[in-house]
């Protein structure tokens, strides 16, 4: 199975001299593509640089990171930014949408700011997928959370991306509405082939993954192959972040 990600050997630091932090300590790991991985770990392990480094968000003090065939090392800012958008999607916690726009050009603005057309049949399959259908033409304060979730899925989906990038993205959502976004990422990998990397502190977000990969002190110390939301839990007991 191809790798839709590739870490090597990835550390990053923050400040200098006595006031440094390493955050990511010669990290190295592939994502396979086609897969949903959920990373955990407790508050400050490196969870937000890891997916900010691997989504080219953010450059690594040392070490490579590899979209597909592209080795992200060495690009520059307005090359990365190209990438981003026609290569990754995001979904975040806050949703980042814009209110003046209405469903529809919220979910297509990736395209717009890439120059790139509207494949008109595949919106349409993406609008249904996450259950739009009759709020195309709403704006997002028209929007429950959940249903602004969706439009996030859906700007992310749109432009067929390589790897779809969440970060803790039910974090503001109740638990029924968390489950619906959840089983939506789900059905992207499993029916459309997409390739997810979710950041996450919810162990049963994590158990809608296929693995689950555990940091603690900016390295990888565990990953979990079927993840079910008791062992997932009490794998960050032993981690000493289970609060």
């Amino acid at each position: 199975m191809t790798e839709a990600v590739r870490l090597d050997a990835v550390s990053k630091v923050y400040g200098k001299g006595q006031g440094a932090v390493a955050a990511l300590r010669e990290v190295s790991v592939g994502v396979p593509r086609g897969t949903f991985t959920a990373v955990m770990g407790p508050s400050g392990s490196g969870k937000s640089t890891f997916l900010q480094c691997a989504a080219g968000l953010d450059v690594p003090s040392s070490g490579a990171v590899r979209l597909g065939g592209t080795d992200l090392t060495g690009l520059d800012e307005n090359a990365l930014t190209e990438l981003r958008r026609r290569r990754i999607g995001f979904v975040f916690q806050s949703f980042n949408l814009i209110s003046a726009l209405t469903v529809t050009e919220n979910i297509t603005l990736p395209l717009r700011l890439a120059g790139a057309g509207i494949d008109r049949s595949w919106l349409d399959e993406v609008v249904h997928r996450v259950g739009l259908g009759g709020r195309t033409g709403h704006r997002p304060a028209e929007l429950s959370g959940g249903q602004q979730q969706r439009v996030a899925i859906a700007r992310a989906l749109v432009t067929r991306p390589e790897v779809v990038f969440g970060d803790e993205p039910t974090g503001a959502l109740d638990t029924m509405t968390a489950r619906d976004v959840l089983t939506l990422l789900r059905e992207a990998v499993s029916a459309l082939g997409q390739t997810v990397v979710m950041v996450t502190h919810d162990p049963v977000a994590a158990s809608y993954a296929d693995s689950v990969l555990f940091l603690a002190d900016g390295r990888i110390v565990d990953a979990m192959p079927a993840p079910t939301a008791g062992k997932v839990a009490e794998r960050m007991t032993r981690l000493g972040a289970w609060k």
